[in-house]
């Protein structure tokens, strides 16, 4: 059995099954902080890319949980397919060919396993949000100074109180954003958002 883990042609998918044991012991150990904390945004309007890892489940569990999820049907789907190859041929295939193979076939059942764990613990729905959701929220600019049609980089709480770095320029051609200064935004235009300040950044201050 042993050897059978260590084969050359197995050798990736015993590392995956090594791997997830690794991430459970340290999760257990607190080493890694909350998996809830773990993020991924969204967008309204889903592309391709977006639309695959929907389908694979990326998004309905943290992403640690989806991860070992994930490696844990690649490394079994891989040595029982190595299992059933040398059973009807007389010999496994190349971990090469293999492992991309196997991460196609892994991915589907990866998909329902994430939908199975997120509907049996709620708890564990991530932080991801709309992006648009951030509209009405109050952002301070981090870096640089925004003008219109040059945006600078700003930093938002979500309701999640999750922090997002994302870039800012006014939405009236008569102010200027500066860094530190905090503005509320109104809308969002592809990826830049567009804000209005209040003005008391600049009005001083009494001790």
């Amino acid at each position: 059995m042993i050897d059978q883990f260590l084969a050359p042609e197995n050798v990736l998918f015993s590392a995956a099954l090594l791997l997830m044991l690794l991430i459970g012991v340290v999760q257990a150990l607190g080493v890694v902080g909350d998996v809830d904390g773990a993020e991924v945004d969204t967008d309204a309007h889903l592309g391709a890319a977006d639309a695959l890892l929907a389908w694979a489940g990326v998004g309905r569990v943290p992403f640690l949980m989806w991860l070992v999820l994930f490696l844990a049907l690649f490394g079994t789907i891989g040595l029982g397919l190595q299992q059933l190859l040398t059973a009807l041929t007389g010999g496994p295939a190349t971990a090469l060919l293999m492992a991309p193979v196997t991460a196609v076939v892994a991915l589907p059942p990866t998909g329902i396993a994430a939908r199975v764990v997120g509907r049996i613990f709620p708890s564990l729905e991530t932080t991801a949000i709309d992006r648009d959701e951030l509209i009405g929220q109050r952002a301070e600019i981090v870096i640089g100074t925004a003008r219109p049609g040059s945006p600078a980089r700003a930093r938002v709480i979500d309701r999640h109180g999750q922090p997002h770095q994302i870039m800012v320029e006014p939405d009236s051609p008569d102010q200027i954003f500066q860094a530190g200064e905090t503005i509320l935004l109104v809308k969002r235009e592809g990826e830049t958002f567009k804000g209005f300040s209040s003005g008391d950044f600049y009005l001083p201050r009494l001790d």
